[in-house]
């Protein structure tokens, strides 16, 4: 009598001590299938819709901005003859909206022949103004070449950069804006 005592004391300690440890071990378990999921749905950066951009049309990104979860991103080939728009979702899908075989290499030289790449121009621009890259695009108005960069930092606020497209240099260009429009 006295040993069914003990083991169903024993069973007793076994099932008050172990039940949290099993609710533990299963919420540990269910957070581990469930964390993929949540790391696939995080918002893709300027970076990230970019090279999946050129991993989908190889060549060089002309430019990228973002239109609510939408990144439209236009690459000109490594040739100059063609170009492609295309849009990339947050999870990284990449659509070809518009391609174009015809274009004139001329037209694309100084974007070719740039040093500094867009990808590398945001780097720059957030390197010295924290936020997001948010936008970027080649601008070679009036003689003069450049990357125009917007950050946008925590507090909604847009801050525009031109990046020299050789030596990489940032130059803060125009003024602030509050672009509070969640795009």
């Amino acid at each position: 009598m006295k040993r069914n005592v003990y083991i169903s004391a024993a069973a007793s300690v076994v099932l008050i001590v172990g039940g949290p440890v099993a609710a533990a071990a299963a919420a540990t378990a269910d957070t581990a299938r469930t964390a993929p999921a949540a790391v696939a749905r995080a918002d893709l950066d300027a970076q990230g819709a970019a090279e999946a951009a050129l991993k989908k049309y190889p060549g060089v990104v002309e430019s990228l901005d973002k239109d609510g979860s939408v990144w439209h991103v236009d690459v000109i080939s490594k040739d100059g003859k063609g170009h492609a728009e295309l849009e990339v979702a947050s999870n990284g899908k990449v659509t070809q909206v518009g391609k174009d075989t015809n274009d004139d290499p001329g037209e694309y030289k100084a974007l070719l022949a740039a040093k500094v790449t867009a990808q590398q121009a945001m780097k720059a621009a957030v390197a010295a103004h924290p936020g997001t890259a948010w936008a970027v695009e080649w601008d070679d108005d009036d003689g003069a070449t450049y990357w125009h960069v917007e950050v946008k930092e925590s507090n909604g606020k847009t801050w525009n950069a031109h990046v020299d497209p050789t030596t990489a240099k940032v130059t803060a260009s125009g003024s602030d804006s509050n672009d509070n429009d969640n795009d």
